[in-house]
């Protein structure tokens, strides 16, 4: 399957899980929020909403334009640390984060 579809179907998948664990929001936070200057807008945002406001948008919209997508990216190792163990959703979510870190970092070598 070609990378950028690929990518996609793991999009989608992160998305079914946010879904699966209610943390899918139908309301966008305040403009403000996305003005942070710290990675992850881990200051102004909850980690499940960089996710569903900031990367799944982003990366649809380098694949809708056909894009270069980045060839070294790894997302999960902060959300290894940003979640508590009890987070709902932890376990899955971190699975389908790294599943999706793998495209990047194979894209790399």
């Amino acid at each position: 399957m070609e990378r950028h579809a690929l990518v996609r179907q793991h999009l989608h998948a992160i998305e079914q899980v946010l879904r699966d664990h209610q943390l899918w929001q139908s309301v966008a936070p305040q403009p403000a929020a996305f003005e942070s200057t710290q990675p992850f807008c881990m200051d102004t945002l909850e980690p499940h909403e960089w996710l569903q406001w900031v990367l799944i948008p982003r990366m649809h919209a380098l694949i809708d334009s056909k894009q270069p997508l980045p060839t070294s990216f790894a997302i999960a190792p902060y959300y290894e640390m940003a979640l508590d163990a009890a987070h709902i959703g932890r376990a899955p979510l971190l699975a389908a984060l790294q599943e999706l870190d793998v495209l990047f970092t194979d894209a790399a070598d």
